[in-house]
């Protein structure tokens, strides 16, 4: 849960609790060293934050001198954790990068004939070290990003996923002869998560239904400007991470009902864990 309001007097805290339970938001509160305080979930903010709009304007007398406090976990520091796993792996593949690439890269033939893995396992891989190096900025900054909104376990799990279903819809669509290896389709997959979050947050606030759609102008700019350019850039697949980082995210904030704190958040953390390892540890074992 986020923080709402702090340093709030008990006839505030009363007044933010009855428009809080009057708009169906669940909330509680707490007593803090100088004052009470109102807690909300995350995804509850934008009609939070609508529902006390629309009272102070009917009630300007009764307007809190205090302002609304960040509304977010705070950074998360898991993008770069992300990049140094990435980092990890390519120096542990070493001068074997094209055996590895060969073997467990995004095959479009191998994943339609049931090696799945590989839209897992070739998210860990990079061409060179300028492939690499531009994904380790990007994940540092977009993952800690989603990490940030969502938890790390949680934001990790979605990213991961992003990434997953970009390499899936891409090997559909290309059906056989392409191989692509990198951490670019869950890349996007993070741009789409924010660009799909920050429409949703728009669009929950009156009067901004057409600022809505600017996060998302947001993502497709980042898109163009990142995800296409010549020699072995896969447009497809940064299109379709982008795609399914959109689509996840929608599913999220409009069908999860919960937050997802504390002990959920190791879940979703050991999830990731757990399918990144099975997927390089079952191809193994079979071979």
């Amino acid at each position: 849960m986020i923080e709402l309001y702090r340093n709030l007097s008990r006839e505030q805290m009363e007044i933010c609790s009855l428009v809080l339970s009057a708009s169906g938001i669940y909330h509680r509160t707490r007593n803090g060293n100088t004052g009470r305080q109102i807690w909300i979930r995350s995804r509850d903010l934008s009609r939070a934050l609508a529902g006390m709009d629309a009272y102070f304007k009917e009630n300007p007398d009764r307007s809190f001198e205090e302002t609304p406090q960040e509304r977010s976990r705070g950074f998360s520091y898991a993008g770069l954790w992300a990049a140094l796993v990435l980092l990890a792996f390519y120096l542990a593949v070493g001068d074997d990068r094209r055996v590895f690439n060969e073997f467990f890269g995004s095959s479009a033939e191998h994943i339609l004939k049931g090696e799945v893995y590989r839209m897992v396992t070739s998210l860990f891989l990079h061409v060179d070290a300028v492939h690499l190096t531009g994904n380790l900025t990007a994940i540092s900054v977009f993952g800690s990003a989603v990490c940030s909104i969502h938890g790390a376990g949680l934001g990790m799990l979605l990213i991961l996923f992003s990434g997953f279903l970009g390499n899936g819809i891409n090997a559909l669509v290309y059906q056989s002869a392409h191989t692509a290896v990198g951490a670019s389709t869950a890349v996007f997959g993070a741009i789409g998560l924010l660009s799909a979050r920050g429409f949703w947050d728009k669009m929950a606030l009156p009067g901004r239904h057409i600022r809505a759609w600017l996060p998302l102008g947001a993502g497709l700019a980042l898109l163009a400007l990142l995800g296409s350019g010549e020699g072995r850039v896969d447009v497809l697949a940064h299109l379709f991470g982008f795609m399914a980082g959109i689509v996840l995210e929608t599913a999220y904030f409009l069908g999860v009902k919960k937050e997802i704190t504390g002990y959920g958040q190791v879940v979703c953390m050991g999830l990731v864990a757990g399918i990144a390892a099975l997927s390089w540890i079952l191809p193994l074992w079979i071979l």
